[in-house]
């Protein structure tokens, strides 16, 4: 069976992705692709695909990974009714308490302003 799938490429710590066909028995990086239907930069958030390609496969009967079913999606090509779309993360913290951005700020001191003590005993000479 045909699967489309992301394949990693790129340099360490800054990956680039290609969007291939290949057989569901081999593994993303063995090379042995049937075509290759685009690439995409997680980086740049830059996707360049054939939307003809990809819309022919998955007429053929060729199946999506999740995150190639989402960008298929993104850029506009019409997935037939038998692909599941993945669900959307709710995103939850498990220790909310313990972050900096959700803990109330410090309490505030006011500062009582004390004047010197030479002008302090100017003001009470001049008054007297």
């Amino acid at each position: 069976m045909l699967s489309i799938r992301m394949q990693r490429t790129g340099r360490k710590g800054h990956a680039m992705f290609r969007v291939v066909v290949q057989e569901s028995r081999y593994v993303p990086t063995s090379g042995k692709v049937v075509a290759q239907l685009g690439s995409y930069d997680p980086h740049a958030k830059t996707i360049i695909l054939d939307k003809e390609k990809a819309a022919l496969f998955l007429s053929n009967g060729a199946q999506p990974s999740d995150r190639a079913a989402r960008l298929l999606a993104a850029e506009g090509v019409t997935m037939p009714n038998w692909v599941k779309q993945p669900a959307k993360h709710t995103r939850t913290v498990r220790t909310a308490d313990k972050r900096r951005s959700t803990t109330p700020p410090p309490p505030v001191e006011e500062t009582v302003a004390v004047a010197p003590v030479e002008e302090a005993t100017e003001a009470a000479e001049t008054a007297a």
